[in-house]
């Protein structure tokens, strides 16, 4: 995501994706000079991750903005719930997040609560959130010219029958009193792609523009735009079709455009910032999750927008901006911080000190074991992103493991049901001993072949590493690096093989992406935790 100096003399193009790995449902934001990312995050803390940038080339993550659980707890979360859509905007010197937290999404029901935070920087601090509905999710905001807000949101229907996406519905917020008032509206249904969600509103040239997500969030999404001379409608939708899709191009490394959000440079250019998959075979698994890209929008006189071939590129000529790359972040984390780094991300609980340790060693990470892989309470598993289809995450650790309930090793994860986990334990005949344990769609299968004795080192090496479909781990008990003779399916770790079908109702799919962590469980809650020192992460 960021770019070497040295390299930004000839870098004068956007290369896609600009936000690498799981970074969905982009809502693309500038003030002033500086421009703003804000993506899903799902189960995951911080919630709603933001990457800054003043040239739409070069971004760097600033972290994520939901820290604390007085914004979002996700304690039981379940897989690929959580954090959707967030949708960020900037009226009278604040920031506007709004964001869904989905409590559930099955059997046609959305159990869904949207709330709104502001704060005067982006860094916060954020004030407590406001409670707005729970009639559909995708909720955004729009600022109009006269100083009116309205919230805009996808309208959910639960009844068999209906259909579940039942049209974008508008209502005013009063910013003053900090509610919702008047009565909701349908003003846009859709076209015949269906599934129409994710709205957001713009004003160009005396038009209101509606730009939507329709035809889901796989192969068949698409961004559609609508206009309307009144904000309330009726909106027309674009004679032309999508503004922009993959669907009907499987030869497109960029799949599933859709999901997008405007932005107006300082010296009018206009883009488009999407959402795109990029599976390893034609309409294959996506490993690295749902991405997110930028395509230049050009519109014709007094009429609609345009993206060249209403396809999306892999590169496409930068705006006319100053460069602005951004320090090269470093590729190992010697844990010196007081924090987290921006680049880790934590299941289900944000990074307190209750479990997660910067302080009692310093330059370690103490990671006190939490809950089971299908623990939806309490796990303890710090990670980052798998941002390239051949990347590799690799720490040293010291763990005194007193039985079989406690492990601590590294994963590729990507929920609950779907992953692989080399770890650290404790043998029933009293050896500390490497084991390794895969998870595919909830039926686990263990190594025991493959168990290593490790009860001589007291600092272990370990390396989990994405080589395409492949994923593969290796050791190191001080004698140098040797790999675990095994090589495991990496395409399980996908939202395509992490979907799940019930007949009769809609398909759920899986909505996030592949990680590399840190893992550690005390099934017993004996208070074990692991020392890692160092974690070091490369793409290849």
């Amino acid at each position: 995501m960021s770019t070497e100096i040295a390299d930004v003399a000839t870098a004068r193009s956007i290369r896609n994706p600009v936000l690498t790995g799981f970074h969905p449902d982009p809502s693309i934001l500038r003030v002033g000079d500086d421009y703003y990312l804000a993506t899903s995050t799902f189960e995951w803390y911080p919630g709603v991750r933001v990457h800054h940038s003043r040239d739409l080339v070069h971004w760097r993550a600033l972290g994520g903005i939901i820290t604390e659980r007085r914004l979002l707890d996700l304690w039981g979360c379940g897989d690929s719930n959580g954090v959707w859509a967030p949708d960020l905007s900037y009226h009278d010197g604040l920031f506007h997040l709004v964001y869904s937290d989905v409590a559930s999404f099955a059997s046609g029901y959305w159990d869904v609560r949207n709330f709104l935070v502001t704060a005067p920087d982006i860094g916060g601090p954020w004030s407590d959130p406001v409670p707005l509905h729970s009639r559909g999710f995708d909720a955004a905001l729009f600022h109009d010219e006269d100083g009116s807000s309205w919230l805009l949101s996808m309208s959910a229907d639960w009844r068999p029958g209906r259909d579940r996406f039942g049209g974008i519905e508008i209502q005013r917020y009063d910013r003053d009193r900090r509610q919702l008032t008047g009565r909701p509206e349908i003003i846009f249904t859709g076209t015949a792609a269906g599934l129409t969600e994710g709205p957001h509103i713009y004003r160009h040239e005396g038009w209101y523009w509606l730009i939507t997500a329709e035809g889901g969030t796989s192969w068949e999404h698409q961004v559609t735009v609508a206009r309307s001379r009144n904000l309330h409608g009726p909106y027309e939708a674009h004679p032309d079709g999508p503004l922009l899709t993959s669907l009907g191009r499987p030869d497109l490394p960029l799949q599933k455009a859709g999901h997008g959000s405007l932005v107006q440079t300082q010296r009018g250019e206009w883009y488009l910032a999407h959402l795109v998959g990029r599976p390893y075979t034609p309409l294959g698994n996506c490993v690295l999750g749902r991405e997110t890209a930028i395509q230049r929008v050009d519109w014709s006189p007094g009429g609609w927008p345009s993206i060249a071939g209403g396809v999306p590129a892999e590169e496409i000529p930068a705006p006319d901006l100053p460069a602005h790359p951004w320090p090269t972040e470093p590729a190992t984390d010697d844990f010196d911080a007081p924090t987290l780094a921006p680049w880790w991300s934590t299941l289900r609980r944000p990074a307190t000190p209750d479990w997660i340790d910067l302080r009692s060693r310093p330059s370690y990470l103490r990671v006190h074991g939490g809950q089971s892989p299908v623990g939806r309470q309490a796990p303890s598993l710090v990670a980052r992103r798998a941002a390239a289809a051949r990347c590799s995450l690799e720490t040293v650790v010291e763990f005194t493991p007193a039985s079989h309930r406690h492990l601590a090793g590294v994963t590729g994860y990507y929920n609950s049901m779907n992953w692989h986990h080399l770890y650290l334990t404790r043998a029933d005949d009293g050896r500390v001993v490497l084991e390794l344990l895969s998870a595919d769609s909830g039926r686990r299968t263990a190594y025991p072949e493959l168990t290593v004795d490790a009860s001589d080192a007291g600092r272990v090496g370990l390396r989990v590493a994405f080589d395409g479909p492949v994923l593969r781990f290796a050791y190191d008990l001080g004698a140098g690096w040797r790999d675990l003779p095994v090589e495991l399916d990496a395409t399980i770790l996908s939202d395509e093989h992490a979907a799940v079908v019930v007949d009769g109702e809609p398909e759920a799919w899986g909505f996030t992406g592949a990680f590399l962590g840190l893992w550690v469980q005390d099934l017993a809650g004996d208070g074990g935790y692991a020392d890692f020192d160092e974690a070091t992460y490369r793409e290849y």
